[in-house]
């Protein structure tokens, strides 16, 4: 009998790059595809950066004349988003002062991040590097940023970010590789991405097959916030990553109306072991500009926390931590 994940692999597959080129654009269009009112527009707003951006599989797993969806909430520009909220900045998490090459962000020992791209396939509202200025970064044609980790041999791992990094062509995520894979004390390579969430159809043979054949060890860190997020095109996705042999992590940002309860999150968690992958982090919500609207209290945080070891196995509970400025680690809140 042929099980659902089989039946999904079997389907013909939109190249992932005419998916994200369709990627919806205009928040009437959205609002008509998922049959909500126009009066809507009113609450919401189209800015000329960081507009609205969402592919249309992630939007077909909305829920329809529900203008209060999880995932809707996590990409629906709203008015509320041009509020000046004091302690909320352009740069949360001090990236600036941790850029030591243009590119390249040095943050913790032994390990630094790549800017590899401004692009992503999915705005989402709460991003605390939408002020970023990408279009100085490009760590590949900068020879400075290779001889910084020539020079740092205490460097054991490498991550690729942006942005998006699996938004790259294969060519150039293999030049990444292959460079990388050329320092001979770098051992793992880490990439962050939401892709394999909201636009699985990236998770292609090719692409497997550039992450498991290099020396260096593969690891991908999704970013997942609600388990309505993981349809069985998702999971499948997950799955061949898996089979492949790349170590999958999850982050979870707290958010308030998507998230912030604690039975979401427990589904959340046992849906992702499910997907063959492990809870890893939950972030306290990094206070860039344009964001409070989605800040829950460090107590609620706690009060989910203790909530999730009640019901979760050990393993399953992701760690509760928020990135501080100058920390030389990600600090635990509980």
């Amino acid at each position: 009998m042929m099980n659902s994940l089989t039946f999904v692999q079997n389907l013909p597959q939109t190249p992932w790059q005419t998916e994200l080129q369709h990627a919806v654009r205009d928040p009437a269009t959205l609002l008509k595809q998922l049959d909500l009112p126009t009066s809507l527009l009113t609450t919401v707003y189209n800015p000329a950066r960081f507009a609205l951006r969402v592919p249309r599989g992630y939007v077909a797993r909305m829920r329809k004349a529900d203008p209060n969806d999880p995932l809707l909430r996590q990409v629906l520009p709203l008015v509320t988003e041009q509020d000046k909220v004091a302690g909320f900045t352009l740069d949360p998490v001090g990236d600036q002062q941790s850029e030591k090459v243009t590119g390249l962000l040095h943050k913790y020992q032994g390990r630094v991040l790549l800017i590899t791209t401004g692009a992503c396939a999915v705005h989402c509202r709460y991003c605390f590097r939408q002020h970023f200025a990408y279009a100085d970064a490009h760590p590949l044609r900068e020879p400075a940023v290779w001889e910084y980790l020539q020079a740092h041999t205490d460097i054991k791992e490498v991550i690729l970010s942006g942005g998006d990094p699996l938004t790259l062509t294969d060519k150039r995520l293999a030049e990444f590789v292959q460079r990388l894979a050329s320092v001979s004390h770098i051992q793992r390579l880490r990439i962050h991405s939401r892709l394999p969430i909201v636009l699985p159809e990236r998770i292609t043979d090719d692409l497997l097959t550039l992450l498991t054949t290099s020396r260096l060890q593969s690891l991908l860190v999704v970013h997942t916030n609600h388990p309505n997020e993981l349809d069985l095109h998702v999971i499948d996705a997950l799955h061949r990553l898996n089979r492949a042999g790349v170590t999958l992590l999850n982050q979870t940002v707290l958010l308030k109306g998507v998230n912030d309860t604690a039975e979401t999150l427990v589904q959340l968690s046992e849906q992702l072991f499910h997907a063959k992958v492990m809870p890893y982090y939950l972030n306290v919500l990094d206070r860039a500009q344009g964001t409070a609207h989605f800040e829950i209290s460090l107590e609620t945080a706690q009060g989910l926390l203790e909530s999730l070891r009640c019901q979760l196995s050990g393993y399953l509970v992701p760690k509760l931590v928020r990135e501080v400025a100058g920390a030389p680690y990600k600090v635990p809140v509980y």
